[in-house]
């Protein structure tokens, strides 16, 4: 499950029209809220424009990769039971290509073919249980991304497995906060905050000149609490994304039992990382990455993130304490640290269902 950042929000007066302020727009979408922010000198700006355009994204991508709609694009890929080519769209075939890279850095732990032990665990339609064994073992036989071939060029997928399915949960709000980034960029906006269920991505500053403020979920499960805030002057842009696992599970004879599954056991995960926060310029990758950290736990969390460069803030419990691990370059940036002071003026979390 996504577990979202906060957005700080100030009040902001202006003195005059013609300086630079905030034009804000908000809906529903993919099961969850989105939010966004542009810094405008125009006091006539259009927004009913933007807001349609990022309504028909939104459209678009429900139509391509949402694993609720039965008329999705994905979802007609994974009724189909043959080992044939069949032509998707380029997106799909981008975001398996990533899912597929992630995949191999985490030898296997992120696997965007775990859609059948997602639903068998009963995580997909929040009838959870826990499976019979042989049920696992039965499931497990038909995922895996060795089972997927791709063909870049040709926008074409084929299973090597017809029971093969495909989840792109992962990875799409994501990629959504990508689309509406770049809509918003070639309109000629360079300060800009957007937000879809808490996934994030922030460039340039607030209306008022002051970095976008964003705060991380304390990870408890039984409060609203904000474990630190970032703040953000990032003229190039960067995207914030957060997983955790102490939101969306259950409890059956003293176990828990989270969402996040190992595809390579079948099982939930038993370690003790309970959040991610990455931060990457492509919100795509940043989301990819935040899960599979999660997977991993604490310890390989930490390894990956040193090997592969990425700006990861880590969560984990020791000994009934929270304890946070900074990758080095998330640790370098100078900008952005300070410790939470209070709850934040408002939240955008939202579970979900993409």
């Amino acid at each position: 499950m996504k577990l979202r950042v906060f957005l700080i929000l100030v009040p902001l007066f202006f003195a005059a029209c013609s300086r630079p302020h905030e034009a804000v727009l908000e809906g529903q979408a993919q099961g969850t809220t989105w939010q966004v922010k542009l810094v405008t000198e125009d006091p006539d700006l259009n927004v009913e424009d933007i807001r349609q355009d990022i309504e028909a994204a939104f459209q678009l991508i429900d139509g391509q990769l949402s694993n609720w709609r039965e008329d999705s694009e994905i979802s007609q890929f994974n009724r189909l039971k043959d080992t044939e080519w069949h032509p998707v769209a380029g997106t799909i075939v981008e975001l398996v290509q990533v899912g597929k890279s992630v995949h191999d850095l985490t030898d296997g732990c992120y696997d965007l073919t775990v859609k059948p032990l997602f639903s068998l665990w009963g995580f997909s339609r929040h009838q959870l249980t826990i499976p019979e064994p042989s049920a696992i073992q039965k499931a497990m036989a038909h995922i895996g991304m060795d089972k997927l071939d791709i063909d870049v060029e040709g926008h074409r997928l084929r299973k090597k497995d017809p029971e093969l399915e495909i989840t792109l949960d992962s990875i799409a709000q994501g990629y959504s906060v990508a689309v509406i980034s770049r809509m918003i960029e070639n309109r000629g906006f360079t300060q800009y905050l957007v937000e879809v269920g808490g996934e994030m991505r922030v460039r340039g500053h607030k209306g008022d000149g002051s970095p976008w403020r964003v705060a991380v979920e304390k990870p408890s499960p039984m409060t609203r609490e904000v474990q630190r805030i970032l703040d953000f002057h990032e003229e190039k842009g960067t995207a914030i994304m957060t997983s955790g696992t102490y939101r969306n599970f259950f409890e059956e004879g003293g176990t828990l039992y989270s969402h996040i599954i190992d595809p390579r056991t079948g099982q939930p995960v038993t370690h003790h990382l309970l959040s991610t926060t990455v931060l990457h310029e492509d919100p795509t990758l940043a989301d990819a990455w935040s899960t599979a950290l999660l997977c991993v736990g604490e310890k390989e969390a930490q390894r990956i993130s040193e090997a592969e460069g990425l700006q990861s803030l880590l969560i984990y419990e020791d000994q009934h304490r929270l304890v946070e691990v900074m990758s080095s370059r998330f640790n370098a940036l100078p900008e952005i640290l300070e410790d939470a002071k209070g709850p934040p003026a408002a939240s955008s979390k939202k579970d979900a269902d993409l």
